[in-house]
C-alpha cells in the first residue's frame, strides 16, 4: 500500500532523522516532561506501538518505519501539535507500508487522537 503525501518536499533522507517542524510550526511549545509522560500514560497503549513511540523534545512521537518506491527504508512520523494531530511522510513523500506496518500506523494515529482531544 502507498501513502503519498505533500509533506517531504523531494529530499533524500534516512529514517534516523530528527522531526524538523513544518513550515508556520517554529514557534510550537515543547511539552513539559512530566507533562507528556501524564498524557502518554493516560493513553491506553497499543501493543502495535510499544516500539515506535519515543519522546523527544519533550514530546510524544511514534516512528514507523516503512520503505520508499525503491525500497530504501524510510519511517512516517505522527507527533501531536496543540491539539491536532500531525503526520510527516519520509523524504521523497512517498512511504510504502506492509500490512504490519499499517497497523502501527493506525494504532499510532488512534494514540494520537486520543492525546489531541484532551
Amino acid at each position: 500500500m502507498e501513502f503519498v503525501d505533500s509533506l517531504g518536499g523531494g529530499q533524500a533522507g534516512t529514517a534516523v532523522r530528527s522531526v524538523r517542524p513544518a513550515p508556520g510550526l517554529a514557534t510550537a511549545r515543547p511539552v513539559p516532561p512530566t507533562v507528556a509522560s501524564a498524557v502518554a500514560a493516560s493513553v491506553s497503549a497499543d501493543p502495535r506501538t510499544a516500539g515506535v513511540r519515543h519522546f523527544e523534545g519533550g514530546q510524544v512521537v511514534w516512528r514507523v518505519q516503512c520503505g520508499d518506491l525503491i525500497s530504501r527504508e524510510r519511517a512516517v512520523t505522527v507527533f501531536v501539535e496543540d491539539d491536532e494531530v500531525v503526520v510527516v511522510s519520509p523524504p521523497g513523500e512517498t512511504a510504502r507500508l506492509t500490512s504490519g506496518q499499517l497497523g502501527q500506523l493506525r494504532a499510532a494515529l488512534n494514540e494520537a487522537a486520543t492525546m489531541a482531544e484532551r
